[in-house]
């Protein structure tokens, strides 16, 4: 039973696997003719909607086409326009030139026919010319023969007359101009220099060389003087000043001529005597210490003298110069406070003359820096003086103010004689310098001695406080010619031989007297 029912089995799952496979297989026949006929749908509706868009894109196209054709043809029609304005244009420019040639043209002519009336005309009038020319000789003639001289003598004689008439006429007008403008700028420049004067109001300094110190008793002296008078040494080696102890009650003498240096020996004879200790070595220590106190008030006080005077940008080396004028003094009269004074007069005086006042207080105040070297060149104090302020780049019209203000160089601006005239101002005015009695009256001696040197001089005074030299010479042997020279030659002697203050006028008095007497 087994065998045939395995076979029947066996047989039953072979027709069963039959009827599957030919199932499956009609199955997927229907399968694949629905796929086949989907995808010819498929395919239909892509190449239908692909007639669209291909319909879509053609009317794009056309449509852009369209569009830059219009504005195509629109861009022509404006070049169009463009090319046939500027061809209307050239053709007014060529109507316009053609009407121009014609009128040229025409002036031409007109301008040829005047030339040919004018030629004619120039004929007729040489013509005339020469009738008349005939005619003015035989009445030159006829004159001639009348007055017995020629033409050119009479010209001559005529030119002369009018040579001589126009230089009379020239001479009276020229001097009565001259004589106008010597009163009007007198009268001007004193005005000026008066309301100048008034404006500035300054204090009388007088300086001398000795300086005194005052202590407290006597005993400081023997001190002071140090055992075998080492203290004394060693303060005068140190600081260069003379110290006179004497008998004077409760005072110490310093003695020398630079201030500066006294000042030093004063500040440090004071800081000794205060503190007690007085040795050499302490001497010298605060020395030192002073010198270095003294060269920073030094430079303050340069400082403050520019601020005072509203003058800024000044190198620091000239304002350690400025600074240095108040321990110095010129016939007595300190330097800080007389170029102070200067400053101020030439900025009052530029003012009324309308020119720089910063740069004329400037000059003023920087015009006797020469007179505070570091050391001794041989050099005048104004040209030393210019030398430095180029140094230090001051301006070219300062540095020629510094260097001329004694007439050292030749001036070159404006500023220049402002600055002489308020020195002389300056030291000029009464009580401002001081003189010896003794050098004051060998001044004046030297002064009219010199004038007798020259032959021809009668008598020679000094008058004015030496301020003026008046000349009388004898009329038989001096000219009015020498007399000039004479003055002339008195002034630059006095000038490049004598030291004075201020300036001396030089007045040579050359007199005739006729005498007779009535019996």
């Amino acid at each position: 039973m087994e065998p045939i029912t395995i076979g029947i089995a066996a047989g039953a799952a072979i027709v069963a696997a039959l009827i599957t496979f030919l199932v499956t297989k009609k199955n997927n026949a229907v399968i694949i003719k629905a796929a086949q006929e989907k995808a010819d749908a498929l395919i239909k509706e892509a190449e239908a909607k692909g007639e669209v868009i291909k319909k879509d894109k053609l009317m794009e196209a056309k449509d852009k086409f369209y569009q830059l054709k219009t504005e195509h043809e629109k861009m022509i029609a404006e070049k169009d326009k463009k090319v046939a304005d500027s061809e209307n244009r050239i053709r007014q420019k060529e109507r316009d030139l053609n009407q121009k040639l014609e009128q040229n043209s025409r002036k031409h002519q007109e301008y040829e026919a005047m030339q040919a009336n004018l030629r004619s005309q120039m004929q007729i009038v040489e013509a005339k010319k020469q009738e008349v020319d005939k005619s003015l000789q035989k009445h030159v003639q006829a004159l001639e023969k009348i007055s017995g001289i020629s033409q050119e003598e009479a010209k001559t004689h005529l030119m002369e007359n009018l040579k001589a008439e126009a230089r009379t006429q020239a001479q009276s007008y020229i001097k009565d101009i001259m004589d106008e403008a010597k009163l009007t700028a007198n009268k001007e420049a004193k005005r000026i220099v008066i309301q100048t004067i008034q404006r500035v109001a300054t204090e009388q300094a007088v300086e001398n060389s000795v300086t005194v110190f005052n202590i407290e008793n006597d005993d400081i002296k023997g001190r002071v003087i140090g055992r075998e008078g080492r203290n004394i040494r060693a303060l005068e080696a140190a600081t260069g000043i003379e110290i006179i102890v004497d008998d004077t009650p409760e005072a110490i003498i310093l003695s020398g001529f630079d201030p500066v240096r006294r000042e030093l020996a004063r500040l440090a004879l004071h800081q000794l005597v205060s503190d007690g200790r007085i040795h050499p070595a302490r001497i010298e220590e605060v020395v030192n210490k002073v010198r270095r106190q003294l060269e920073e008030e030094i430079i303050e006080t340069g400082k403050r003298t520019c601020i005072d005077l509203g003058i800024h940008g000044l190198a620091p080396e000239l304002i350690r110069m400025v600074g240095r004028m108040k321990y110095r003094s010129s016939y007595g009269q300190n330097l800080l406070q007389h170029s102070r004074e200067v400053a101020n007069l030439c900025a009052i005086m530029a003012s009324e003359l309308g020119l720089n006042v910063k740069l004329a207080k400037r000059a003023g105040l920087l015009h006797d820096i020469g007179k505070v070297p570091d050391d001794e060149p041989e050099l005048p104090h104004a040209i030393l003086g210019m030398k430095w302020a180029e140094k230090h780049k001051e301006n070219a019209e300062v540095c020629n103010a510094i260097g001329a203000h004694h007439d050292e160089i030749e001036m070159t601006s404006l500023i220049s004689p402002i600055v002489q005239v308020c020195d002389a101002i300056s030291g000029a005015r009464p009580g401002a310098r001081r003189e010896i009695v003794e050098q004051y009256i060998k001044r004046l001696k030297d002064l009219e001695a010199l004038a007798l040197t020259y032959p021809g001089v009668e008598k020679s005074f000094a008058i004015q406080a030496g301020r003026e030299l008046r000349v009388i010479v004898e009329s038989e042997k001096v000219s009015d010619q020498q007399a000039d020279t004479l003055s002339f030659d008195l002034a630059q002697r006095i000038q490049t031989e004598m030291t004075y203050p201020g300036q001396v006028k030089v007045t040579v008095i050359r007199e005739k007297r006729a005498v007779n007497y009535a019996k």
